[in-house]
């Protein structure tokens, strides 16, 4: 068990404390207003955290407060962990980005194409491991209701992208049954990319998912309580999940405990974490690859994963499928598992060229911002019916506080 702890003062590193009195401000006012249950927000700069505030509740109903060792459902920010363990393979020699999908799960051989007028045909070349790394696969979601594809997700009961009782391997096999929504490499497209890398490196490795990320990632690392299940020992410093009402308000959200080894391992979203384990985790990003003496990767291969994969000119928006044709994917291009600034002139909240990170479906976030020297993460659990504001304040406010 790990507590995050605040070890130098804003000025120390050249950071304006008045700034984070506004932060601090602005989402205590979320929580005052029940907008948000609670939060943790923590900022480093140089190595070093500089800022550490936690308010409000991880239980409303049972009033435990949000503690700096409260564990919380990390949902997408999983993706980032499990493309490290699959870039250790790569450094090794077990696969490469340009390895097809195929050679180590062949139900993806010969994949089809389905188009918008639901014509099937012959993708145009075979899936590679630096398409699910990228989200460019033509994989989908199927809560999505902009193709036909996605349709065909619903039939195949893929609603939570989890065929309901499976294990990662037999959903993994569905996905393959179904066709792609365009041409490997040709656009971009939030998707099941990364369950389907997940079980790629299940085969690859010859351990199970959360075998492998453990010895991989957590342990070395020393994210101590990192992991795809939540022990007994450990759930009562879970945070309660809470969806958005209509209203404004939050409600909890009932039947996700998130106790024992689940039957799906996702490499998607499926980890839980502290607060210290993911700064360990983004720190062992900013430092490219290594921490407290031990390397995981490559400077160069971090470089690799969080420089901009795209084409030349695009962005997130250009280049991204219908769902993701809005004002807030401007000037962001993708790494390999990470968005990554690519037009800070763009981008609807301010931002540093070669920022990268990632967000979760329960408004949890982070970034590593290289040119400032700085990570940042905010963690609550709130599912929201839509976007929200809280990111772009978050990113506005810390902005601040290095140029106040």
């Amino acid at each position: 068990m790990g507590h995050l702890r605040q070890e130098v003062e804003p000025s120390d590193v050249g950071l304006d404390d008045k700034a984070f009195a506004r932060l601090d401000q602005y989402f205590a006012h979320e929580v005052d207003d029940g907008h948000l249950p609670g939060y943790l927000v923590a900022v480093s700069r140089h190595g070093k955290v500089a800022h550490l505030t936690t308010y409000g509740h991880r239980d409303r109903a049972a009033g435990l407060p949000v503690e700096t060792d409260t564990l919380w459902r990390m949902y997408s920010m999983t993706k980032p962990v499990t493309s490290v363990a699959a870039l250790t393979l790569l450094e090794e020699g077990v696969l490469g980005l340009d390895t097809p999908v195929a050679d180590f799960l062949p139900a993806f051989a010969d994949p089809q194409v389905c188009e918008a007028d639901g014509r099937i045909r012959p993708a145009a070349g075979p899936i590679l491991i630096r398409h699910l790394l990228t989200h460019t696969a033509g994989l989908t979601f199927a809560f999505y209701h902009s193709h036909p594809v996605d349709a065909r997700y619903r039939e195949a009961n893929l609603d939570s992208s989890v065929l309901p009782g499976s294990t990662l391997a037999e959903t993994v096999d569905v996905y393959a049954s179904l066709p792609l929504q365009f041409d490997p490499g040709t656009q971009w497209n939030y998707s099941v990319a990364h369950n389907v890398l997940g079980r790629v490196l299940e085969v690859a490795s010859g351990k199970p998912l959360d075998t492998l990320l453990a010895e991989r990632v957590f342990t070395p690392l020393g994210m101590t309580d990192a992991g795809l299940c939540v022990t007994p020992e450990q759930a009562p410093r879970l945070a309660e999940l809470y969806g958005q009402r209509e209203d404004g308000g939050i409600t909890p959200i009932p039947g996700l405990p998130l106790n024992g080894r689940p039957r799906f391992l996702s490499g998607s979203g499926g980890m839980a974490a502290s607060a210290h384990d993911y700064h360990r985790f983004m720190e062992f990003l900013r430092r490219r690859g290594e921490l407290d003496g031990v390397r995981l990767l490559k400077p160069e291969t971090v470089d690799l994963m969080s420089a901009n994969h795209l084409p030349t000119g695009a962005d997130l928006r250009t280049f991204g499928a219908k769902p993701h044709r809005e004002p807030g994917n401007s000037g962001l291009g993708f790494g390999l598992g990470v968005s990554v600034v690519v037009d800070p002139e763009l981008t609807l909240s301010p931002s540093a060229p070669g920022s990268f990170g990632w967000s979760g479906v329960a408004t949890t976030t982070f970034w590593v911002d290289p040119h400032h020297d700085m990570t940042v993460q905010f963690l609550t659990q709130l599912r929201p019916t839509g976007s929200n504001s809280f990111f772009r304040e978050l990113r506005r406010l810390v902005h601040e506080s290095v140029s106040g």
